[in-house]
């Protein structure tokens, strides 16, 4: 196949935007961190709802009121999983959301419970799949950036640590693991993984996973002096739970039969196909950070 020079232009061009935005939100301080979540957030859900709507045309009927509440109670939980050194004028985003969170709640109950003539379970149920796919894992995101922050009274003293550390080694052991899974799958690869995304083989998956805890680790503990632990268990989950949320929207796509989720990256798709094997591993991560670091 020939290399069409136009589209390998914008392909580049979107990566590098890509990546300058990424790590300026990750890297410039908190506030840039949830900005840029908070948009991803959004993203993901914009397009969560128009891929249920191409799978399940009921979806579609859906309220303009029950479209957009459901979001922002999921933005709300992010707002919840803020900590002190996310307050403007002594109010503080926790308190924000926890409000939030029961004040929308109640009112989205009233509307598409109590008020509305014909209760359709269904429609309610794909809106709480949505919730703990794309809002509980962008909530836990922020709360690993929380971890390592240290205060004097409300004052933010170290906006430094885990909580930095992690969401970053997390995203770069999913492009790692992706990038070893097709370079060993491209090599060796004979054995199809999964008939929802062909291209995939044991191969490549249980290869690249392995090389990626390796390199993971390897660079993590002696280049940039990370805990071993930590290196070795989040790669783990990335490798693992990562290609799971990959095949999950994969899964997705060919339910609804479109090639992307979206087209905010010309090239590359949407939110959903940048983010989709974050939006899996996330929770995961957070429960290893937690309980076991």
């Amino acid at each position: 196949m020939a290399l069409n020079a136009q589209t390998f232009k914008t392909r580049t061009l979107t990566a590098i935007i890509f990546v300058v935005v990424m790590l300026a939100g990750l890297l410039i301080n908190h506030w840039s961190f949830f900005i840029l979540f908070s948009v991803i957030h959004f993203g993901c859900w914009i397009e969560y709802q128009k891929l249920i709507g191409l799978i399940d045309k009921d979806y579609l009927s859906i309220s303009s009121f029950h479209r957009n509440v459901i979001m922002l109670i999921g933005w709300c939980f992010m707002l919840f999983m803020c900590n002190r050194a996310y307050s403007i004028n002594n109010i503080s985003f926790k308190g924000i959301g926890q409000y939030g969170i029961l004040i929308l709640t109640i009112l989205f109950c009233l509307f598409e419970i109590v008020f509305k003539k014909n209760l359709n379970v269904k429609l309610i149920g794909y809106s709480i799949l949505g919730l703990l796919y794309i809002s509980l894992s962008w909530g836990l995101m922020i709360g690993l950036r929380n971890d390592g922050m240290m205060f004097k009274g409300q004052t933010l003293m170290l906006d430094f640590g885990f909580g930095f550390v992690t969401p970053i080694l997390l995203i770069a052991s999913i492009w790692i693991n992706d990038t070893m899974q097709y370079i060993v799958g491209s090599l060796i690869g004979k054995t199809p993984f999964s008939k929802i995304s062909p291209k995939k083989t044991w191969e490549g998956t249980a290869g690249g996973s392995l090389l990626c805890i390796v390199v993971v680790s390897v660079v993590g503990f002696y280049a940039i002096h990370l805990p071993i632990q930590l290196c070795i268990g989040v790669a783990a989950i990335a490798a693992i739970m990562g290609t799971l949320g990959d095949l999950l929207e994969s899964k997705l796509k060919r339910l609804a039969n479109v090639k992307d989720s979206g087209s905010f990256m010309p090239g590359h798709g949407g939110f959903l196909d940048r983010f989709d094997s974050l939006l899996l591993a996330t929770p995961f991560v957070w429960l290893f950070v937690y309980f076991f670091m």
